[in-house]
């Protein structure tokens, strides 16, 4: 039972904190920046992982 309750106790890890600040900048950017860099919408979700893990 203890394991449960660690489980729902825990804090957050910071990764998914920086991973979803990561997605938000990436989905504020405008068209035009996307084109710049060469980033398409289905690919947010790994570039944000990895920006995360930095």
């Amino acid at each position: 039972m203890g394991f449960v309750t660690e489980l729902f106790a825990r804090p957050r890890p910071q990764e998914e904190v920086r991973y979803r600040t990561a997605l938000a900048l990436l989905n504020a950017m405008s068209n035009s920046d996307r084109a710049d860099i060469g980033i398409k919408p289905a690919d947010f979700p790994r570039i944000a992982r990895e920006m995360s893990m930095r």
